[in-house]
């Protein structure tokens, strides 16, 4: 299906954060999945270790980008490269929402801090 109208998104939320998936297999993606997040005021992150390489960009807001170590605040217009194996973290620190736009490889895993492995259904 080559169209996917923003009423059609698959909704999910986890951390706080609302994830709305447009390309991925579910979709008929073969390679690609990309998903808008909303993020709400006040959230904090969790960090995370990726399996597949991310790119992150900021559609409103701002948000505290956390990339092996290295924070960065990162508003509209601006973009995240995430490598495979790199630890992330993406906080709203703001008083208001914010919203990300993301695009990744099918097969996106997210290592949790505590060793738990989440293969989110947006990118898999």
């Amino acid at each position: 299906m080559p169209f996917i109208r923003s009423t059609e998104a698959q909704v999910h939320e986890i951390h706080g954060v609302r994830f709305h998936g447009y390309a991925n297999p579910a979709t008929g993606s073969k390679e690609i999945c990309a998903w808008r997040g909303e993020i709400p005021a006040g959230t904090a992150g969790q960090a995370h270790t990726i399996t597949k390489e991310e790119i992150l960009y900021v559609l409103e807001g701002r948000l505290l980008f956390t990339l092996d170590g290295e924070r960065a605040e990162l508003r509209p217009g601006d973009v995240l490269l995430a490598n495979p194996g790199s630890t992330l973290r993406v906080d709203n620190e703001s008083g208001a929402p914010a919203t990300i736009w993301t695009t990744t490889s099918i097969g996106l895993e997210a290592v949790m801090a505590d060793g738990s492995r989440l293969a989110p259904p947006w990118a898999n």
